[in-house]
């Protein structure tokens, strides 16, 4: 079937891309070779759309575009393919065995533009399209000619969301998985059970939902050692039915992507000992699930119960989630339970177990045998490796790079995801005392974004195991969708171009003064939240002087500066950044100059205080 599309614009209040001197064209992650020719296309309503494909998921990802805008559509007949049309865009997989993995190329000429590529790799080539058509504000849309070839660093470019802390519904999660096919990310890590609260629907075994995803109440601020913690006192669930967890599986896949399921064990697993205390080395105490951080001494006993009890588990999640991945945590395992424990010390005796670490890795392998079985594999955090990792396990390593180093020198896949690395977006974004409460840390958008997943350290050929990076949202401290996204946003698009785009063609400088505020521009009109960064141009510090040149840009195209020198907070009501200032100050003398982003939505960015001394 081909397709026509006629065009009634609605577009987005940004810069025209025609105007912009980025040469990646506005497009995040920056592409592999993007070469400039002469001439423009213009994308107008008489544009006719071409294309082959029916029930396409690359061609229904370009037609739901043009729904969302109200944009009108009417069939092709094909005895007119190409027949006499000189303004078109033609949609095919014609060419695209000749691509890299996952690669497309588009071409865009005065009077057409082609889009070649296969499965993902085509669903990628449109979400660019999407990109450079989306950057003007005309009625038609001007797009500069060129060559775009492009496919991706990394086979998994992942992205995580912590639904255990706090729940997010469907409709976020969705929204959520847009999100991260907008920009070319492949792996939404879905990490559904924790202390806090089990969020998946297991009908083998109910008390998990209507006992294990409930918490009496919930920490207040800071987690700490502290006997004196303040709680909400108020009730805290939720989880996904397997029919919800079928639609966010189907939703997904429809963009080319792959949930990765998380089952936290043997560690960080208190919310099934309150549904099932059975599966505890104390058996007769009474659980329940944790309503504080952190983890806990109790975690799951070694015992046949608890192995044929995760099995069944498993076997339910399995049945759910249709990808080779099942991750199954393995992270910070309190061995104090263990170790008090007669049963797990005759076990390590009975099975010629060095200590509680082979007991772990025991735990591990048993595991992985039985996913194996199902052709599956595991994935598990890098406190695997502790006690001899499990055969055929892929690492994530996310205390630092060096769990991840040693799996890839023994040949194991690796997925970087470290703290250190500005991958943990539960980490505040700058020092400013302005910044929402965070569980601590420090991860700017520039530390994210200079990050490279392949150490230095490792040949050639154990660099081939490193096969993908990951960021991480946990949400002790994000306890709501609006934050989520400040959390998120801007620092997910460094992550796709830390995922997709070759070292060589990274710039910080193109990437955060050019492309990101027109990204945001564009997330800004689609309804996201985000942390407005501040002015281009300023920060807080000290500036010594008696003569000042300020130059400024929008840190988000179409926003406005405002700025004040008197002291007090700028706002709206005060002086607006239109033109470069000159600001003298007397010998002796400090001037406080303060600035605030303001965004068409009306986000507002922290506030920068730069002081002016003369003394």
């Amino acid at each position: 079937m081909k397709y026509t599309i006629i065009i009634v614009l609605i577009l987005l209040n940004t810069s025209c891309i025609a105007q912009s001197p980025d040469p990646y064209m506005g497009i995040i992650p920056a592409p592999v070779s993007v070469k400039r020719t002469n001439g423009e296309f213009i994308y107008s309503h008489e544009t006719h759309v071409i294309s082959q494909l029916e029930n396409n998921r690359a061609m229904n990802a370009y037609l739901n575009f043009m729904h969302s805008r109200d944009m009108e559509t009417k069939k092709l007949s094909s005895a007119r393919e190409g027949g006499g049309y000189e303004n078109t865009i033609t949609i095919t997989e014609d060419g695209a065995d000749a691509l890299p993995a996952d690669g497309y190329k588009i071409s865009i000429t005065e009077k057409n533009i082609r889009i070649v590529g296969k499965g993902a790799g085509l669903f990628y080539g449109i979400q660019t399209f999407i990109q450079l058509i989306s950057q003007n504000n005309n009625y038609s849309m001007v797009i500069p000619c060129a060559e775009i070839e492009d496919y991706p660093r990394f086979p998994y470019r992942g992205l995580h969301l912590d639904v255990s802390r706090h729940f997010f519904s469907v409709a976020f999660v969705e929204k959520y998985i847009d999100l991260m096919a907008s920009y070319k990310l492949n792996n939404f890590h879905w990490h559904l059970t924790d202390d806090q609260g089990w969020r998946i629907e297991i009908r083998k075994y109910p008390k998990l939902t209507s006992v294990g995803s409930k918490r009496a109440q919930s920490r207040v601020g800071r987690y700490g050692p502290d006997s004196t913690a303040l709680f909400d006192n108020t009730p805290y669930g939720g989880f996904y039915t397997q029919d919800e967890i079928k639609e966010v599986v189907a939703y997904a896949t429809a963009r080319y992507i792959n949930i990765v399921p998380e089952i936290e064990m043997p560690g960080h697993s208190i919310e099934m000992l309150a549904a099932y205390p059975e599966l505890s080395c104390e058996p007769d105490k009474k659980y329940k699930v944790g309503e504080t951080w952190g983890g806990f001494d109790d975690v799951l006993c070694p015992s046949e119960t608890t192995f044929k009890f995760m099995e069944n588990v498993l076997t339910e999640v399995m049945e759910l989630f249709p990808g080779k991945y099942i991750h199954i945590g393995g992270d910070e395992c309190n061995k104090v339970a263990w170790k008090k424990s007669k049963y797990c010390q005759q076990f390590i005796k009975e099975h010629d177990l060095k200590d509680e670490e082979g007991l772990q890795s025991y735990f591990i392998r048993r595991i992985e045998k039985f996913v194996n079985s199902k052709g599956r594999s595991i994935i598990g955090w890098d406190e695997i490796l502790e006690g001899g990792v499990a055969p055929n396990a892929t690492i994530m390593s996310w205390r630092g790079e060096k769990g991840g180093i040693a799996a890839a020198q023994q040949n194991h896949h690796v997925i970087m995801t470290p703290g250190s690395g500005g991958l943990y977006f539960d980490h505040r974004q700058s020092k400013s005392d302005q910044e929402p409460l965070s569980i601590g840390g420090y991860a700017p958008l520039e530390k994210t974004y200079a990050y490279d997943p392949v150490p230095a350290v490792l040949s050639a050929e154990e660099q081939k195991n490193i096969i993908g990076v990951q960021a991480n949202v946990w949400t002790e401290y994000i306890t709501t969708e609006q934050k989520v996204g400040y959390m998120l946003l801007p620092r997910m698009l460094a992550l796709a171009e830390v995922a997709w785009t070759p070292p060589s063609n990274k710039n910080y400088e193109d990437f955060s003064e050019t492309r990101i505020p027109q990204q945001l521009a564009r997330l800004d009109a689609k309804g996201w939240d985000y942390r407005v960064p501040v002015a281009i141009g300023l920060k807080d510090s000290i500036v010594r002087g008696s003569e000042f040149n300020i130059e400024l840009k929008p840190s988000v195209a179409g926003a406005k500066i405002y700025y004040t020198i008197d002291g007090y907070l700028p706002r709206e009501t005060d002086m607006e950044y239109i033109k470069p200032l000159h600001l003298s100050v007397p010998a002796g003398k400090e001037m406080i100059f303060q600035t605030i982003v303001i965004a068409a939505s009306g986000k507002r960015s922290i506030v920068t205080k730069t002081v002016l001394s003369n003394k």
